[in-house]
């Protein structure tokens, strides 16, 4: 349970473990570890935004400072 997926392979997996709930497809004795995996992708997916969001920030700090010495 502990490997990384990409974020979009992440996202269609929480996507499909939702289905199968709603659907009421899921098997009762796999319910919880099914609800397990869904909380570590959509934990696993919110740190990938927030890393990915520091780093767009970082990246744009470093662009207005390289063009406000540029004038």
């Amino acid at each position: 349970m502990n490997d990384a997926p990409s974020y979009k392979n992440a996202i269609e997996e929480i996507e499909s473990i939702v289905e199968e709930i709603e659907n009421e497809t899921v098997d009762v004795d796999v319910l919880a570890e099914k609800v397990k995996r869904a909380a570590y992708l959509i934990k696993y997916c919110k740190s990938k935004l927030k890393a990915t969001d520091n780093e767009v920030k970082k990246v744009l700090r470093e662009f207005e400072k390289e063009h406000n010495e540029a004038d």
